[in-house]
Parts: structure tokens; sequence; C-alpha cells
């Protein structure tokens, strides 16, 4: 069973996130919650895209993966052009992995597409294929599974099944609920007082 930590905040305050003192370990964790209740805010805070207005974060060496696609910003970047740029960002990035996830997740005939041209679903497999293959100590996921179509879901289900019992790894994943076919190390519910 993991045990290692490699994420913990201390009274981490940030928008909808109040005084947050939590403790990450290895495998795969969960953070859930209603609509407005700071997952996204939490995610992008343990990430250091967005600054706390007070309280502290410390992780483990090896870097924290988080990528937002959706913005429009990257409209125009091809898919590959994408996984090229975040490559050299990560220096245990697993290009074997990707190619597995990008044959999986039927993405190989998009590669030289632009993101504008693929649907919500195409779109929000790339940034979860480059998350799984970041090889990161932490990787951020940020609603996985919106869009994707059921195979898709249950390939990356299996991933995480898999990255369950990594011994200095987390994969931190923020969405409404719980899943109940995945083995999971902590679980945050931001709906619940703390």
């Amino acid at each position: 069973m993991p045990t290692a930590h490699v994420l913990q905040t201390h009274n981490l305050t940030h928008g909808p996130i109040q005084n947050l003192s939590f403790i990450w370990p290895t495998g795969v964790c969960w953070i859930c919650g209603d609509e407005g209740t700071g997952k996204t805010t939490l995610l992008r805070l343990l990430a250091s895209d967005v600054q706390p207005a007070s309280g502290t974060l410390s992780a483990a060496e090896g870097g924290v993966f988080w990528v937002d696609l959706q913005s429009p910003e990257h409209d125009a970047s091809t898919v590959q052009a994408c996984w090229d740029a975040l490559r050299q960002r990560y220096p245990s990035w697993n290009d074997a992995l990707l190619d597995d996830l990008a044959e999986e997740l039927q993405m190989n005939p998009h590669r030289e597409k632009q993101l504008h041209m693929l649907s919500n679903g195409s779109r929000r497999k790339v940034g979860v294929i480059a998350a799984l293959a970041s090889g990161a100590t932490v990787t951020l996921l940020d609603q996985p599974f919106v869009a994707l179509d059921a195979v898709s879901i249950q390939t990356i289900k299996e991933f995480l099944r898999e990255a369950a019992e990594h011994p200095s790894r987390a994969w931190i994943v923020a969405d409404y609920e719980t899943p109940h076919d995945v083995q999971l190390a902590s679980v945050l519910n931001l709906d619940t007082p703390r």
C-alpha cells in the first residue's frame, strides 16, 4: 500500500479554498465536490498555476504536471505540437506510453490537427494522454472523463488502477464523484466542512 507523501498544504487559501491543510500520499487520490467548491482552483494551486492568498504548499521532487488545453490560446496548436512542447518540460516523459495511449484512445489520426478542429472529447484526450505520459511525480487531472466515450474512460481507469500501487508517484484527480472501480489512496471531499 502506498505510504509516502508527495504533496502537502498548510492553511492554503485562495477563492473557494479556505485554510486547507491536507497531505496527498502516493497512488491515486481524488478531490470531489459540487460545482463551485474549488476543485479546479485547488488543482491550479497545487500546480502553482495560481498563487495562494495565504498558506503554504510543499511538493516532492520530480515535478507537478498540470495543463489546461481548453482555453482558446491553444486553438492553433496541433496535437503533436502540444505533446512536443510538454515533453520538453518533463524529463521523465514516456514516449512509448504516449504512443500506446494515442493508439488506444484513437488519437493517432488527429496528431496533425489543430486543437480547434477537435471535438471536446478528443481535445480532452490530448491533455490526459500528456498527463499520463509526463512521468511527473505528481500528475493533476481535472475531470478527465468529461465528453469521453465508454472505451476511452475504461482505458484511463485501467491506467489509474495500475497506478494505484505506485510507491513514489501520485495522480490527483478532481471530479464530482469518486469512482467505485479504482483503489484510492485518499479522498478530499470539498463539500464536507473541514
